[in-house]
């Protein structure tokens, strides 16, 4: 990577021209792709979409493990002139109908197991679903869109669902600027080259997960997708594919430092990133013993403004629990409630990384999205991130508290309202509270509280059915009433006190 990582954005699928042909780009289960390959992949793609959805600007949305389909398509959509939705694998009928409404799609594709369990009435008119498969065959008869996008840099390029600190998952708008300078910022920083190999072990529907597809190809580098069931699986792919950078949350490393690293998975590695959470000061120690070779980057980041800070490893030994400094394309600002920049005060996300909005959301764009602080080098919109944090005498930041009372767990952002929509919706219960608890595992746990008369067994299996995995409550509390406050609203803040 060049001293200054070059600001001019262009097109998304423009990243597909970064490497040489004959180098491994994409790694599958059954195939590997070469660059060239991954070329030819994105234009039929691109061509058969065109094909099915003809106007330009409409939405396609993928729920898929990861595979082909679903680490193309955001090259081949952004080629085609249309808005990617991907829609995280884990998520149940429920979540996923609401997106496909909300975000208008016209298009669904999925494996035959989610198109299975979906009703009829969960598609929208005029958004049929075609299995992935199906979809793969025909792209290979398709006649290709072999001219790269000429699309404004600052049109709409996807859009990812992410969930409020209250209300049903809201959708961030990302352009083709938003997710082009922030793999450019990304593959700069971690020093990433065309030789490097990174595992994909993230949901590709986060900013995260996406962005280790779009940073490593960037630098002409090589990306594997894995779907894994248990952390052995992790493992045994960085020492079969000689994996040299590997991203994670905060639960996930916990249960690979728990493992035996065999020498031909530990020798390859030259980066490790976390985000969706803080690393503790005896997790970056097992890091640091297990990988010593490795260059360790804690980071910080919210899909509103994609990535907002990292460490250098330099610093982690010293200062295992910072955020570190902005990231290439970003300025950070500490604002007080005076609104002044300060040492103490909300982080405040400003310059072209900041996303468009939410799509369709007026209000909550208005909440999140506020104009930059007068301090700001870059002005226009900035994102306000509800989060306070602490700037120390050499520049270094440090969380220190949330706004909102959302629940970030297993890497997580998830609405307590969401989880109370979904509990209510059983008729098991009349009133239901989801409180997240500090856990060392998970970074919060959900401890839900009820009012009803229903069983838990049965409230549980209830859930089970309609919430992922990641959503299940820990801990179920029954009351025969609900505290109070002095409006005559629930207590949440009693009941938060007594759950921790």
């Amino acid at each position: 990577m060049s001293t200054t990582p070059d600001p001019m954005p262009r097109p998304l699928d423009h990243l597909a021209l970064r490497g040489d042909d004959a180098d491994p780009a994409l790694v599958l289960r059954r195939e590997a792709l070469s660059w060239k390959d991954l070329r030819s992949r994105v234009a039929q793609l691109a061509g058969w979409l065109i094909a099915q959805v003809p106007e330009k600007g409409a939405r396609v949305a993928t729920w898929a493990a990861k595979g082909e389909l679903t680490c193309l398509m955001p090259l081949a959509a952004a080629r085609a002139g249309l808005v990617h939705v991907p829609v995280n694998p884990l998520l149940k009928r429920a979540q996923v109908k609401h997106i496909l409404v909300d975000s208008g799609a016209t298009l669904l594709l999925a494996n035959s197991a989610r198109l299975a369990s979906l009703e009829a009435e969960d598609l929208p008119a005029n958004c049929p679903a075609i299995e992935e498969k199906a979809a793969l065959e025909a792209a290979c008869s398709a006649e290709a869109l072999s001219a790269h996008s000429t699309a404004d840099p600052a049109d709409l390029c996807a859009i990812l669902y992410t969930s409020g600190s209250t209300g049903r998952p809201k959708g961030v708008m990302l352009s083709h600027a938003n997710l082009w300078l922030g793999a450019v910022s990304v593959a700069h920083y971690l020093d990433m080259a065309a030789d490097d190999v990174t595992l994909a072990v993230l949901p590709l529907s986060f900013d995260y997960g996406q962005n280790q597809l779009l940073s490593t190809w960037f630098a002409g580098g090589s990306v594997v997708p894995l779907d894994y069931l248990t952390p052995r699986d992790v493992i045994k792919a960085c020492g079969r594919y000689d994996v040299t950078t590997l991203a994670a949350v905060p639960p996930l490393w916990v249960q690979l430092m728990g493992q035996e690293w065999p020498a031909e998975a530990v020798e390859p590695m030259r980066r490790l990133t976390n985000s969706g959470g803080a690393l503790t000061e005896d997790l970056v120690r097992d890091l640091r013993r297990i990988f010593p070779n490795a260059r360790l980057f804690p980071m910080y980041g919210l899909t509103e403004a994609f990535r907002s800070t990292y460490l250098e490893p330099e610093l982690v030994d010293a200062h295992p629990t910072s955020m570190g400094r902005a990231i290439p394309f970003a300025e950070i600002l500490v604002v007080n409630h005076n609104g002044e920049v300060d040492t103490e005060g909300e982080l405040v996300h400003c310059g072209p990384l900041v996303a468009q909005g939410y799509w369709q959301d007026a209000e909550r764009t208005a909440r999140r999205f506020r104009p930059a602080p007068k301090a700001s080098q870059y002005g226009g919109m900035a994102v306000w991130s509800g989060d306070n944090v602490r700037r120390d005498e050499d520049g270094l930041l440090y969380f220190v508290g949330r706004d909102d009372a959302m629940i970030k767990s297993a890497g997580n952002r998830i609405s307590p309202q969401e989880i109370e929509e979904a509990v209510i919706a059983t008729g098991l219960v009349e009133e239901a509270v989801a409180i997240g608890v500090p856990d060392e595992k998970l970074g919060h746990a959900i401890h839900l509280v009820v009012r009803g008369n229903g069983s838990e067994d049965a409230l549980r299996a209830a859930l089970r059915r309609e919430l992922p995995n990641f959503m299940q409550p820990s801990v179920i509390r029954w009351l025969d009433a609900m505290p109070l406050n002095p409006n005559g609203k629930i207590d949440r803040a009693l009941l938060a006190r007594e759950a921790a």
